[in-house]
Protein backbone atom coordinates (compact mmCIF):
# COMPACT_ATOMS: atom_id res chain seq x y z
CA UNK A 1 0.00 0.00 0.00
CA UNK A 2 2.90 2.34 0.65
CA UNK A 3 3.86 2.20 -3.03
CA UNK A 4 0.37 3.27 -4.02
CA UNK A 5 0.38 6.11 -1.48
CA UNK A 6 3.66 7.55 -2.74
CA UNK A 7 2.61 7.11 -6.37
CA UNK A 8 -0.77 8.73 -5.70
CA UNK A 9 0.89 11.69 -3.96
CA UNK A 10 3.30 12.30 -6.84
CA UNK A 11 0.68 12.07 -9.58
CA UNK A 12 -1.93 14.12 -7.70
CA UNK A 13 0.65 16.80 -6.86
CA UNK A 14 1.68 17.05 -10.51
CA UNK A 15 -1.96 17.17 -11.63
CA UNK A 16 -2.86 19.95 -9.19
CA UNK A 17 0.17 22.02 -10.22
CA UNK A 18 -0.75 21.64 -13.91
CA UNK A 19 -4.42 22.51 -13.36
CA UNK A 20 -3.59 25.69 -11.43
CA UNK A 21 -0.52 26.53 -13.51
CA UNK A 22 1.90 26.67 -10.59
CA UNK A 23 5.43 27.59 -11.55
CA UNK A 24 6.77 25.50 -8.63
CA UNK A 25 5.14 22.28 -9.71
CA UNK A 26 8.20 20.29 -8.73
CA UNK A 27 7.61 21.05 -5.03
CA UNK A 28 3.93 20.13 -5.25
CA UNK A 29 5.04 16.75 -6.62
CA UNK A 30 8.19 16.03 -4.62
CA UNK A 31 7.07 17.15 -1.15
CA UNK A 32 4.21 14.60 -0.92
CA UNK A 33 6.63 11.95 -2.17
CA UNK A 34 9.20 12.93 0.44
CA UNK A 35 6.86 12.86 3.43
CA UNK A 36 4.92 9.76 2.34
CA UNK A 37 8.14 7.81 1.86
CA UNK A 38 9.03 8.50 5.50
CA UNK A 39 5.68 7.44 6.99
CA UNK A 40 4.42 3.91 7.52
CA UNK A 41 1.31 5.22 9.28
CA UNK A 42 -0.40 8.60 9.39
CA UNK A 43 1.86 10.97 11.32
CA UNK A 44 0.84 14.62 11.33
CA UNK A 45 4.01 15.56 13.26
CA UNK A 46 6.26 14.74 10.28
CA UNK A 47 4.13 16.86 7.96
CA UNK A 48 4.10 19.79 10.37
CA UNK A 49 7.83 19.50 10.96
CA UNK A 50 8.49 19.74 7.22
CA UNK A 51 6.05 22.64 6.80
CA UNK A 52 7.42 24.62 9.76
CA UNK A 53 10.98 24.00 8.62
CA UNK A 54 10.19 25.41 5.17
CA UNK A 55 8.39 28.45 6.58
CA UNK A 56 11.06 29.22 9.20
CA UNK A 57 13.91 28.73 6.73
CA UNK A 58 12.30 30.94 4.07
CA UNK A 59 11.71 33.69 6.62
CA UNK A 60 15.36 33.52 7.67
CA UNK A 61 16.58 33.68 4.07
CA UNK A 62 14.25 36.58 3.27
CA UNK A 63 15.54 38.56 6.26
CA UNK A 64 19.20 37.80 5.50
CA UNK A 65 18.97 38.72 1.83
CA UNK A 66 16.68 41.69 2.42
CA UNK A 67 18.88 43.36 5.05
CA UNK A 68 22.39 42.03 4.50
CA UNK A 69 22.80 41.42 0.77
CA UNK A 70 24.60 44.80 0.29
CA UNK A 71 27.11 43.69 2.96
CA UNK A 72 28.70 40.40 1.77
CA UNK A 73 30.75 39.79 4.92
CA UNK A 74 27.82 40.27 7.30
CA UNK A 75 25.63 38.16 5.04
CA UNK A 76 28.18 35.34 5.06
CA UNK A 77 28.35 35.43 8.87
CA UNK A 78 24.55 35.36 9.15
CA UNK A 79 24.28 32.47 6.70
CA UNK A 80 27.01 30.62 8.61
CA UNK A 81 25.06 30.95 11.87
CA UNK A 82 21.84 29.81 10.19
CA UNK A 83 23.45 26.76 8.59
CA UNK A 84 25.31 25.87 11.78
CA UNK A 85 22.07 25.60 13.77
CA UNK A 86 20.57 23.41 11.06
CA UNK A 87 23.61 21.11 11.07
CA UNK A 88 23.33 20.75 14.85
CA UNK A 89 19.61 20.00 14.46
CA UNK A 90 20.51 17.17 12.06
CA UNK A 91 22.60 15.59 14.82
CA UNK A 92 19.51 14.81 16.91
CA UNK A 93 16.94 12.23 15.89
CA UNK A 94 13.94 14.31 16.98
CA UNK A 95 15.00 17.38 14.99
CA UNK A 96 16.89 15.74 12.12
CA UNK A 97 14.11 16.23 9.58
CA UNK A 98 13.66 19.89 10.61
CA UNK A 99 17.38 20.56 10.11
CA UNK A 100 17.71 18.56 6.90
CA UNK A 101 14.77 20.20 5.14
CA UNK A 102 15.92 23.63 6.33
CA UNK A 103 19.46 23.04 5.09
CA UNK A 104 18.24 21.79 1.71
CA UNK A 105 15.61 24.47 1.07
CA UNK A 106 17.74 27.21 2.61
CA UNK A 107 20.66 26.47 0.28
CA UNK A 108 18.39 26.64 -2.77
CA UNK A 109 16.70 29.87 -1.64
CA UNK A 110 20.04 31.53 -0.86
CA UNK A 111 21.28 30.66 -4.34
CA UNK A 112 18.16 31.93 -6.10
CA UNK A 113 17.83 34.99 -3.86
CA UNK A 114 21.33 36.22 -4.73
CA UNK A 115 20.11 37.12 -8.24
CA UNK A 116 18.30 40.46 -8.41
CA UNK A 117 16.25 39.36 -11.41
CA UNK A 118 14.74 36.47 -9.46
CA UNK A 119 11.40 37.00 -7.70
CA UNK A 120 12.21 35.34 -4.38
CA UNK A 121 8.93 36.32 -2.69
CA UNK A 122 6.83 34.69 -5.42
CA UNK A 123 8.99 31.57 -5.26
CA UNK A 124 8.61 31.33 -1.48
CA UNK A 125 4.84 31.79 -1.62
CA UNK A 126 4.63 28.99 -4.19
CA UNK A 127 6.80 26.85 -1.92
CA UNK A 128 4.50 27.51 1.05
CA UNK A 129 1.44 26.61 -1.01
CA UNK A 130 3.09 23.37 -2.11
CA UNK A 131 4.00 22.54 1.51
CA UNK A 132 0.42 23.20 2.68
CA UNK A 133 -0.99 21.15 -0.22
CA UNK A 134 1.21 18.20 0.75
CA UNK A 135 -0.76 17.78 3.99
CA UNK A 136 -4.22 17.03 2.45
CA UNK A 137 -2.55 15.01 -0.32
CA UNK A 138 -0.87 12.79 2.28
CA UNK A 139 -4.12 12.51 4.25
CA UNK A 140 -6.01 11.50 1.11
CA UNK A 141 -3.31 8.96 0.23
CA UNK A 142 -3.64 7.28 3.64
CA UNK A 143 -7.44 7.35 3.38
CA UNK A 144 -7.50 5.71 -0.06
CA UNK A 145 -4.63 3.31 0.58
CA UNK A 146 -4.64 2.47 4.30
CA UNK A 147 -2.00 0.21 5.77
CA UNK A 148 -3.37 -3.25 6.65
CA UNK A 149 -3.60 -3.69 10.41
CA UNK A 150 -1.84 -7.05 10.28
CA UNK A 151 1.32 -5.66 8.71
CA UNK A 152 4.28 -5.03 10.95
CA UNK A 153 5.60 -1.52 11.24
CA UNK A 154 8.71 -1.08 9.11
CA UNK A 155 11.44 1.49 9.58
CA UNK A 156 11.38 4.56 7.31
CA UNK A 157 12.71 3.79 3.84
CA UNK A 158 14.92 6.83 3.43
CA UNK A 159 17.44 6.61 6.23
CA UNK A 160 19.95 9.35 5.58
CA UNK A 161 21.64 9.81 8.91
CA UNK A 162 23.82 7.69 11.14
CA UNK A 163 23.14 9.12 14.58
CA UNK A 164 26.06 9.56 16.94
CA UNK A 165 25.42 9.48 20.66
CA UNK A 166 28.83 10.69 21.87
CA UNK A 167 29.18 14.50 22.07
CA UNK A 168 32.50 14.50 20.21
CA UNK A 169 31.03 12.52 17.32
CA UNK A 170 28.02 14.83 17.11
CA UNK A 171 30.27 17.89 17.05
CA UNK A 172 32.38 16.33 14.30
CA UNK A 173 29.27 15.53 12.25
CA UNK A 174 27.96 19.08 12.66
CA UNK A 175 31.37 20.52 11.73
CA UNK A 176 31.56 18.32 8.63
CA UNK A 177 28.10 19.35 7.50
CA UNK A 178 28.67 23.03 8.23
CA UNK A 179 32.02 23.30 6.43
CA UNK A 180 30.73 21.57 3.31
CA UNK A 181 27.44 23.52 3.30
CA UNK A 182 29.24 26.84 3.71
CA UNK A 183 31.72 25.94 0.96
CA UNK A 184 28.79 25.18 -1.34
CA UNK A 185 27.13 28.49 -0.42
CA UNK A 186 30.29 30.48 -1.19
CA UNK A 187 30.83 28.59 -4.46
CA UNK A 188 27.32 29.29 -5.70
CA UNK A 189 27.58 32.94 -4.64
CA UNK A 190 30.84 33.49 -6.50
CA UNK A 191 30.04 31.48 -9.63
CA UNK A 192 27.12 32.19 -11.95
CA UNK A 193 25.22 28.95 -11.34
CA UNK A 194 21.62 30.10 -11.24
CA UNK A 195 20.38 27.10 -13.24
CA UNK A 196 22.17 24.54 -11.07
CA UNK A 197 19.75 24.19 -8.17
CA UNK A 198 19.72 20.42 -8.73
CA UNK A 199 23.48 20.32 -8.38
CA UNK A 200 23.34 22.40 -5.21
CA UNK A 201 20.62 20.19 -3.75
CA UNK A 202 22.78 17.18 -4.58
CA UNK A 203 25.51 18.48 -2.29
CA UNK A 204 23.10 18.55 0.64
CA UNK A 205 21.64 15.14 -0.25
CA UNK A 206 25.11 13.60 -0.42
CA UNK A 207 25.99 15.36 2.83
CA UNK A 208 22.82 14.12 4.58
CA UNK A 209 24.34 10.99 6.18
CA UNK A 210 26.81 13.32 7.98
CA UNK A 211 29.52 10.63 7.78
CA UNK A 212 32.23 9.86 5.20
CA UNK A 213 31.10 6.32 4.45
CA UNK A 214 27.46 7.34 4.21
CA UNK A 215 28.27 10.33 1.98
CA UNK A 216 30.32 8.23 -0.46
CA UNK A 217 27.50 5.71 -0.69
CA UNK A 218 24.95 8.48 -1.20
CA UNK A 219 27.12 9.97 -3.96
CA UNK A 220 27.05 6.74 -5.99
CA UNK A 221 23.33 6.37 -5.47
CA UNK A 222 22.68 10.00 -6.44
CA UNK A 223 24.54 9.61 -9.75
CA UNK A 224 22.83 6.33 -10.66
CA UNK A 225 19.36 7.57 -9.69
CA UNK A 226 19.83 10.85 -11.54
CA UNK A 227 20.89 9.03 -14.70
CA UNK A 228 17.87 6.72 -14.60
CA UNK A 229 15.45 9.58 -13.88
CA UNK A 230 16.91 11.80 -16.62
CA UNK A 231 16.72 8.92 -19.08
CA UNK A 232 13.05 8.33 -18.18
CA UNK A 233 12.27 12.05 -18.58
CA UNK A 234 13.91 12.03 -22.01
CA UNK A 235 11.92 8.95 -23.02
CA UNK A 236 8.65 10.63 -21.98
CA UNK A 237 9.45 13.74 -23.99
CA UNK A 238 10.53 11.82 -27.09
CA UNK A 239 7.71 9.28 -26.76
CA UNK A 240 4.96 11.89 -26.61
CA UNK A 241 6.61 14.15 -29.20
CA UNK A 242 3.80 16.12 -30.86
CA UNK A 243 1.27 14.85 -28.30
CA UNK A 244 3.15 16.41 -25.41
CA UNK A 245 0.58 19.22 -25.19
CA UNK A 246 -2.06 16.66 -24.24
CA UNK A 247 -2.18 16.98 -20.47
CA UNK A 248 -3.88 13.61 -19.94
CA UNK A 249 -1.25 11.71 -21.92
CA UNK A 250 1.54 13.63 -20.20
CA UNK A 251 0.23 12.75 -16.73
CA UNK A 252 -0.31 9.13 -17.80
CA UNK A 253 3.29 8.84 -19.08
CA UNK A 254 4.60 10.41 -15.89
CA UNK A 255 2.44 8.11 -13.75
CA UNK A 256 3.88 5.01 -15.46
CA UNK A 257 7.48 6.09 -14.92
CA UNK A 258 6.81 7.32 -11.37
CA UNK A 259 5.10 4.04 -10.53
CA UNK A 260 8.31 2.11 -11.18
CA UNK A 261 10.40 4.47 -9.05
CA UNK A 262 7.81 4.55 -6.26
CA UNK A 263 7.99 0.75 -6.11
CA UNK A 264 11.74 1.05 -5.61
CA UNK A 265 11.16 3.55 -2.80
CA UNK A 266 9.40 0.91 -0.71
CA UNK A 267 12.02 -1.83 -1.02
CA UNK A 268 14.00 -0.60 2.00
CA UNK A 269 17.32 -1.17 0.25
CA UNK A 270 19.73 0.82 -1.90
CA UNK A 271 17.01 0.72 -4.56
CA UNK A 272 14.92 3.01 -2.36
CA UNK A 273 17.51 5.78 -2.43
CA UNK A 274 17.99 5.30 -6.18
CA UNK A 275 14.23 5.65 -6.59
CA UNK A 276 14.27 8.89 -4.60
CA UNK A 277 16.93 10.43 -6.87
CA UNK A 278 15.24 9.03 -9.98
CA UNK A 279 11.86 10.61 -9.18
CA UNK A 280 13.57 13.95 -8.54
CA UNK A 281 15.45 13.76 -11.84
CA UNK A 282 12.26 12.74 -13.63
CA UNK A 283 10.07 15.44 -12.12
CA UNK A 284 12.17 18.60 -12.07
CA UNK A 285 13.00 18.92 -15.81
CA UNK A 286 9.43 18.05 -16.83
CA UNK A 287 7.93 20.65 -14.47
CA UNK A 288 10.43 23.49 -14.92
CA UNK A 289 12.10 23.33 -18.34
CA UNK A 290 9.56 21.49 -20.46
CA UNK A 291 6.90 23.65 -22.16
CA UNK A 292 4.84 21.70 -24.75
CA UNK A 293 5.19 23.03 -28.31
CA UNK A 294 7.39 25.88 -27.06
CA UNK A 295 10.45 24.50 -25.28
CA UNK A 296 11.77 20.97 -24.90
CA UNK A 297 13.78 19.78 -21.94
CA UNK A 298 16.42 17.79 -23.84
CA UNK A 299 19.36 20.11 -23.16
CA UNK A 300 18.06 20.89 -19.68
CA UNK A 301 18.09 17.17 -18.88
CA UNK A 302 21.63 16.77 -20.22
CA UNK A 303 22.79 19.83 -18.27
CA UNK A 304 21.15 18.54 -15.10
CA UNK A 305 22.88 15.17 -15.25
CA UNK A 306 26.29 16.63 -16.15
CA UNK A 307 26.15 19.30 -13.44
CA UNK A 308 24.99 16.83 -10.78
CA UNK A 309 27.65 14.31 -11.82
CA UNK A 310 30.45 16.87 -11.53
CA UNK A 311 29.18 18.45 -8.31
CA UNK A 312 28.64 15.10 -6.59
CA UNK A 313 32.21 14.03 -7.33
CA UNK A 314 33.60 17.37 -6.13
CA UNK A 315 31.39 17.25 -3.01
CA UNK A 316 32.54 13.69 -2.23
CA UNK A 317 36.17 14.77 -2.52
CA UNK A 318 35.49 17.78 -0.28
CA UNK A 319 33.74 15.62 2.32
CA UNK A 320 36.69 13.19 2.28
CA UNK A 321 39.18 16.03 2.82
CA UNK A 322 37.13 17.69 5.59
CA UNK A 323 36.51 14.35 7.32
CA UNK A 324 40.22 13.50 7.50
CA UNK A 325 41.06 17.07 8.50
CA UNK A 326 38.64 16.91 11.43
CA UNK A 327 39.86 13.46 12.48
CA UNK A 328 43.46 14.62 12.38
CA UNK A 329 42.66 17.84 14.27
CA UNK A 330 40.76 16.02 17.02
CA UNK A 331 43.53 13.42 17.27
CA UNK A 332 46.16 16.11 17.74
CA UNK A 333 44.04 17.86 20.36
CA UNK A 334 43.63 14.63 22.29
CA UNK A 335 47.40 14.04 22.21
CA UNK A 336 48.04 17.53 23.53
CA UNK A 337 45.61 16.93 26.38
Amino acid sequence: MKTFRIWFGCVLGLTISMVFGWSNGMFATLLPMFVLSRMEHWHLGILLQVFLSIVWCSLQVTAIIGFLQPYPMLMTVAVGIMLLFKCFAMGHKSTYLFGYVGLLIGSILLNYGSYNSFDLEDFIIGLWIAAITAIPIAAMAFYLFPEPQTDQVKPPVITVNNQRRDPLGMIRQAALGWIVAMSAFILFQVADLQDSSGAQASIIIVLAPMTLVGALGAAKIRIIGTFIGCFAAMLIQLGLYTLSNNGLLFILAYAIAAGIFCRWLTTGTIKASIGFSAISALTIPLTTAFVPEQQDAFFSILYRFNSIFIVVIVASLMIWIVHHFLIRTIHLKNREI
